[in-house]
């Protein structure tokens, strides 16, 4: 904390040296992504704060912290509060913080790079209110005060393959250029790593539990397209790969390719294009056009081959799933049976599996009250032994070749209380609603939503964070435009979209509860006066029945239960070893 205060005075005395009373650290990057690299890990820097979405604000005399409900009780943890005044975003926005203590005549800076336009509209509307000026810093001051920052990443870029990606680059790039001609524009620049890889079938490793590379691209009418990375990421064998209509150039040649594209139309997606970007095409007099990221729902959306992938996937990581909660239930209460160490288990089981590349995320290891941490991250200093009575609530994924996986599982140790075993079936219940439902072909998350939260509302409950997002195959493990949230959503469930379904509950300072499938939107086949569509599950896992208080479910909601847990059995077994095929069987005896 000590360390937090000097290095918050230092950012000031920076700040004054260029005369500004303020300054913005966002929780990105120059590409807007959840997941960032290491040098780009400004906030967790200045704040402490180490999850995937905050904003800090620091005056002269003041400092503040925003985040949203995942993380209310991790920044609680993480943040020095004399430092820092921590604010949940939704009930204390920035913009009214701002409006609090911003007076006339003041400067607020900011990252370019850092921010796109939408994210700054309400931040200069507060600062207009007051009388005060947003605008850029001449260079980041984190950077400037941050003396051992780590290198820019250059991890290898290697190809993705028709046997996992289904579709060329040719035919991606063919696709979508002739959309920019349909809507006469010349180019769109994409700056998102995981639409870059998408379209040009490349992966890599720059960003932690992400295989994508760092960069940014420029497609044209004809199809063809600049990529700019380091070159030193880029070997013989990609080159070929992409053949000679991708152009690959240094990242400081982008801005010669922008000025450019002087008079001509090109098409920006502003919720992720860094304003820097925008701004450069507008003073090179280009028509700049905001629109949706043309790769967004086609790979939202996938094809036969990755939808196949996607499966092989989630029954071998459902087979890590089995051999760690095996093992975990022959574990007794002790001190080497701690978060953490239960974590690195799960962690070295998946790592066995030949496609293995990474974990999709940092695995959220939580027992008893850590539970009740939307995103807990466990460290040796943080982590607890697992309750001998209580609960213990995993989520964790991983990214193979052929598939990314995320799977949440409560599991009872010891006994649980009669409170835990109804707040547990009415989280069962509201996943059961949402993965069986079916619905017609236009229908959006958010017109889904209530179905996974009925049964705790029925009970005066609730939790504070979406019930699904999207999921990339073998990229981002959240991914958009498609999600399934009380807050609006404009995009329809299509087939071939993976969305999580996990409800929740939480109760601070004593127990969290998460159940988690993947499921893949899929036709339905059914006599219907309209198309329907319905959820395919590819998790591959067996529920806790301990968790369960069997007079609270129906009898439909008890067969689902049961053949879901048959499926799973019939599909593991085979790939088990007797004591683990042994232990399953017993697991997901029908109720």
């Amino acid at each position: 904390m000590k360390d937090r205060a000097s290095r918050l005075a230092a950012l000031r005395r920076e700040m004054d040296i260029f005369s500004m009373d303020g300054f913005i650290v966002p929780r990105s990057d120059e590409h807007q992504g959840e997941y960032v690299a290491p040098c780009s890990e400004r906030l967790a820097w200045l704040t402490g704060f180490t999850g995937s979405a905050g904003l800090a604000l620091v005056l002269k005399d003041h400092a503040a912290i925003f985040v949203d409900g995942r993380y209310t009780l991790q920044a609680e943890k993480e943040v020095d509060g004399d430092c820092f005044e921590r604010c949940h975003m939704t009930d204390k926005p920035a913009a009214s913080w701002l409006e609090n203590h911003l007076s006339k005549g003041m400067v607020l800076s900011y990252d370019p790079w850092l921010h796109t336009g939408p994210s700054l509209h309400r931040l200069k509307q507060a600062c207009e209110k007051v009388g005060a000026k947003l605008a850029p810093a001449p260079h980041n001051f984190i950077d400037a005060i941050w003396t051992d920052r780590p290198d820019p990443p250059l991890y290898p870029i290697t190809p993705h393959g028709l046997e996992f990606a289904g579709r060329s680059h040719e035919d991606k790039r063919a696709q979508l250029a002739a959309q920019l001609d349909q809507d006469n524009q010349d180019a769109m620049v994409l700056s998102l790593p995981d639409s870059i890889a998408w379209l040009f079938n490349i992966r890599g490793g720059d960003i932690p539990c992400t295989p994508v590379a760092l960069g940014f691209a420029i497609l044209y009418r004809d199809a063809t397209a600049d990529l700019f990375m380091d070159h030193r990421k880029v070997d013989d064998a990609v080159r070929t790969h992409l053949g000679k209509d991708i152009h690959i150039l240094d990242p400081k040649a982008l801005a010669q390719k922008l000025d450019e594209l002087s008079t001509k139309t090109v098409r920006l997606e502003g919720a992720s294009t860094p304003l820097w970007i925008s701004e450069r095409l507008k003073n090179a007099k280009a028509d700049v056009v905001l629109g949706d990221d043309l790769c967004a729902l086609p790979k939202a959306c996938k094809n036969d081959v990755e939808v196949k992938g996607m499966r092989a996937a989630h029954r071998r990581d459902g087979v890590a799933m089995v051999r760690f909660l095996h093992w975990l239930s022959q574990q007794p209460a002790g001190n080497d049976i701690n978060e953490l160490s239960v974590s690195q288990k799960l962690d070295g089981l998946r790592a066995e599996d030949d496609l293995f590349f990474d974990y999709s995320f940092p695995t959220i290891s939580g027992a008893g009250e850590n539970g009740a941490i939307v995103h807990y991250r466990v460290s040796e200093e943080s982590s607890i032994t697992l309750p001998e009575n209580g609960l213990y609530l995993v989520d964790s994924g991983g990214q193979y070749r052929d598939g990314t996986t995320d799977i949440t599982r409560t599991v009872v140790r010891g006994v649980a209380s009669a409170e835990m075993k109804d707040r547990f079936t009415r989280v069962l219940k509201g996943h059961i609603a949402l993965g069986s439902t079916r619905f017609p072909k236009g229908t959006n998350g958010s017109q889904l939503d209530v179905l996974a939260r009925h049964a705790l509302w029925q009970a005066g409950l609730d939790y504070d964070h979406g019930t699904g997002h999207g999921v990339g195959s073998f990229l981002n493990v959240h991914e958009g435009p498609q999600r399934i949230s009380k807050m609006p959503s404009k995009t329809a469930l299509d087939v071939g979209m993976v969305v999580s379904n996990e409800p929740g509950y939480y109760k601070t300072g004593a127990y969290g509860i998460r159940l988690e499938n993947l499921v893949c939107v899929r036709r339905c086949e059914m006599e219907s006066e309209r198309e329907m569509l319905e959820f395919e599950n590819l998790t591959l896992c067996p529920f806790d029945v301990n968790g369960i208080d069997v007079s609270l479910l129906s009898e439909g909601e008890i067969h689902w239960l049961n053949s879901y847990h048959k499926r799973v059995r019939d599909e593991l077994t085979p790939l088990l070893d007797p004591q683990d095929a042994a232990w399953l069987a017993q697991t997901t005896q029908p109720l």
